[in-house]
């Protein structure tokens, strides 16, 4: 085995088994350097291949510091509400309503939603903070044609449970986009971001029954809390 394969195991051991803490900084170059008596290219194939995998995050002129390993399951494929998600891990979430406004659609919402001039939009921004700590930034634009009324309660909860219970609709299939972008302001101001400066960023555009499109969302993600999954069958 590669000793620089030998060093990553040492490591992934000692952060698996909590000896290396979330956030704590590891060791530079030289002072690993000397304990494992190899050279600076076997140091760096090491940390390279523990930053490729999500154990580390490397900080130019900082050093590398370790991450948080215990990412949630986010279901690509499927169309769940965040509550439904939420319940199915078994945590402790708080949502924060950021904003909740009834308005004319801006350019930009009106082609993400094929609106006419005459429809209005609900606009809602949502905090998500799990276990203590802000990672997801949901910002939901409404149609209101197909979504009259919105409450601050119904936004707390979940609006999909509004939706189908109360209105009787039938939510039935989404398109969504997966990117991973710079961290903006916003992004900055809402979530609980530390070091990071990415963000991973789901646009859903969901649909009802009778094919109309009645919501576009954009979900903003803090990378280190989040492994997105999918299951697929040939």
């Amino acid at each position: 085995m590669s000793k620089y394969i030998e060093i990553y195991n040492e490591i992934v051991s000692n952060i698996e088994n909590g000896n290396l803490e979330v956030d704590s900084k590891l060791p530079s170059e030289a002072q690993l350097m000397d304990k494992y008596s190899v050279s600076r290219d076997t140091i760096r194939k090491s940390l390279n291949l523990l930053e490729q995998n999500g154990y580390i995050q490397k900080s130019k002129g900082k050093g590398s510091f370790v991450l948080d390993i215990n990412k949630f399951n986010f279901p690509v494929s499927g169309i769940r509400s965040f509550k439904e998600l939420i319940e199915s891990m078994g945590k402790e979430v708080i949502t924060s309503v950021e904003e909740l406004s009834l308005r004319a659609p801006s350019k930009k919402t009106m082609a993400k939603l094929e609106l006419s001039n005459e429809d209005h939009v609900w606009k809602i921004v949502r905090v998500r903070k799990i276990d203590g700590e802000r990672i997801i930034l949901d910002k939901d634009y409404f149609n209101a044609r197909f979504v009259p009324t919105l409450t601050l309660e119904v936004c707390k909860d979940s609006i999909y449970k509004y939706i189908e219970g109360e209105l009787g609709l039938k939510i039935s299939y989404a398109k969504k986009e997966i990117t991973v972008q710079q961290a903006t302001e916003e992004d900055k101001k809402y979530l609980d971001l530390g070091r990071d400066n990415m963000v991973v960023v789901v646009k859903s555009y969901t649909y009802l029954e009778d094919r109309s499109l009645f919501q576009y969302t954009e979900s903003r993600h803090r990378t280190d809390k989040f492994k997105f999954v999918d299951f697929a069958r040939r």
